[in-house]
């Protein structure tokens, strides 16, 4: 039986695709996006949140730890994530939730169970299930699955991508989902590769072959103040867009603090301490810049 390191499953979005949506989290991404508001997504292994303000001292993980990551210091409990095996056995102790494994292991039954609960919102509002992370397709057995098992159901799909994977795997994919929500980040392959951990070349390739196949693709992205604002990102962007058949929708989406405090958790540092949300001018002055080529574009997912 397949199964798949699943982060949430979402339910009433409505920021991920048309109507009423379920919103499946994958775990792992081959990105690093340095404002990346799901880092829990990024790896695939299972990993551990930790709220420190919570801990209330009763000594429970410190006890049931057969690993020695946790231990007392003047007093006070001392998380070593250096030596935690991330068994989660601190977990199941923890009455006061500080700690929590990341992820879960879950068949596309279970998923499914979950999916086919909302049956009659995607009925009524238009909407369906969108597979997102991470990537993905970092899962590709796992996710090609889920996908036929909803087009048994008549459930739209929607599968969020960042780009960057095998074509081969783009390839498979395309024939069972409905619709992609492509993230394009930036256009100079070095800045992206700055600020992914990758060149852009692939994105690109696979978003061009995906455009060229007749695929639905709604194209995003995720407007960092600072990094992928500027006048020569914008009208790279937009020529490129327009170079492609039937990708004429456009959706910017303003960047948000939002998973900012899930690095601390993760026990990593955030890299973007200083950058702020754009303010609404500049967001409609970048809209009004993409609408020049005529693309339809929308702020917000």
């Amino acid at each position: 039986m397949t199964k798949g390191n699943i982060i949430n499953i979402m339910k009433y979005s409505i920021h991920d695709g048309p109507g009423i949506r379920t919103a499946v989290f994958f775990k792992g991404c081959p990105l690093n996006c340095q404002w990346c508001h799901n880092p829990e997504s990024q790896r695939y292994d299972q990993e551990l949140f930790y709220w420190p303000d919570r801990c209330i001292g009763c000594g429970q993980c410190l006890a049931n730890c057969p690993n020695g990551a946790i231990r007392t210091l003047s007093g006070k409990l001392e998380f070593r994530r250096d030596l935690c095996k991330v068994c989660g056995a601190c977990c199941k102790v923890c009455h006061a939730g500080a700690r929590s494994l990341v992820a879960k292991r879950m068949s596309v039954s279970e998923v499914m169970a979950e999916v086919e609960k909302d049956l009659i919102f995607y009925d009524e509002s238009g909407g369906g299930v969108t597979f997102t992370g991470g990537e993905a397709m970092m899962q590709p057995a796992f996710l090609a699955e889920l996908l036929k098992a909803c087009r048994k159901k008549e459930i739209h799909t929607a599968v969020e991508t960042c780009g960057f994977v095998k074509p081969e795997i783009l390839q498979t994919i395309s024939a069972e989902a409905d619709l992609f929500l492509y993230d394009l980040k930036l256009m100079d392959s070095q800045k992206h590769q700055a600020y992914t951990g990758a060149a852009n070349d692939l994105v690109l390739a696979n978003l061009r072959w995906l455009a060229e196949r007749q695929a639905e693709v709604l194209v995003r992205v995720p407007v960092i103040p600072g990094c992928n604002d500027d006048q020569e990102n914008l009208h790279q962007l937009g020529e490129f867009l327009t170079s492609l058949p039937r990708v004429k929708e456009l959706h910017l989406l303003p960047y948000h603090r939002a998973g900012v405090d899930k690095y601390k958790r993760l026990g990593r540092e955030y890299l973007l301490p200083e950058v702020q949300a754009p303010e609404n001018e500049q967001m409609e002055r970048i809209k009004e810049t993409l609408e020049e080529y005529g693309l339809k574009v929308k702020i917000g997912g």
